[in-house]
């Protein structure tokens, strides 16, 4: 197991009064699982990531990564985090973006350019070492964050919505690519979404999360195969997930609210 949750909650202190973003969260994500988070807006999916990766504190129960506290495993660096925006320096090629933590590892120069060519081939930008963000699409500067993250060689990868910003169908190719990367690293990776055929299509487990407080609704362990391909959206064992899903998001939310 790598991420053991038990009756986690956590409440932010604002000058308001206080917001219950998380409630009794009881989950479990098993090496080599593809796990997503999906939701209406402020139903505490990012929250949830963000705790896992010591970022937020939860003020109640417990979390463990890979048998770590969070902070622990943070220190250890057993994760790699892709958020919305890929967050690239303008001023540093693609190569020296993922080389930045490599640098603050202090690995070598050799050992740099070894691990900046492994994981620039594995989002396939093979070749796009010496250009700027400014001169890439947004959705390759999202697989050159992917690069990064992916260079301190985690077990562990936690994606906070990265392709919500881009269009169907750089969205659906780029879907494509990072099941193809997951399959090749046997990762396991957290993804945070707001789309039901992209929770589908990428994951082993779809976590339902419901908002006020932000918990659980269902989760949904996918019985489709591990190779997968697009077509495949189309087909009864698909739609049927999906409905899973869709039908999880309205009985955890209502819109009259």
């Amino acid at each position: 197991m790598v991420i053991d949750i038990d009756n986690l909650s956590l409440t932010f202190q604002t000058n308001d009064g206080p917001v219950h973003a998380l409630s009794d969260i009881d989950l479990q994500i098993d090496e080599g699982d593809f796990v997503s988070f999906i939701g209406p807006s402020g139903c505490g999916k990012t929250t949830l990531l963000r705790v896992i990766a010591d970022l937020e504190q939860p003020t109640a129960g417990t979390i463990t990564v890979n048998g770590l506290t969070p902070h622990e495993a943070r220190l250890k660096r057993a994760y790699g985090y892709v958020f919305q925006a890929a967050a690239l320096y303008p001023w540093r090629t693609i190569a020296g973006n993922i080389a930045l933590p490599l640098e603050i590892m202090g690995l070598s120069k050799a050992e740099q350019r070894a691990r900046i060519a492994k994981n620039m081939e594995l989002v396939n930008l093979a070749g796009f070492e010496k250009k700027f963000p400014w001169q890439l699409s947004g959705g390759m500067q999202q697989r050159a964050s992917i690069a990064r993250a992916l260079s301190v060689e985690p077990d562990l990868l936690l994606m906070d919505e990265p392709f919500g910003a881009l269009d169907e169908i750089v969205r659906d190719h780029l879907n494509d690519q990072l099941h193809q990367l997951w399959a090749k690293t046997n990762k396991t990776v957290v993804f945070v979404t707001h789309s039901i055929p992209e929770a589908v299509y990428l994951s082993t487990k779809i976590v339902v999360l419901c908002p006020r407080p932000g918990r659980i609704y269902d989760v949904i362990e996918s019985d489709l195969p591990r190779e997968r391909t697009l077509d495949m959206r189309e087909s009864p064992e698909f739609l049927k997930i999906a409905h899973r899903v869709r039908e999880g998001l309205k009985a955890g939310h209502s819109y009259d609210d």
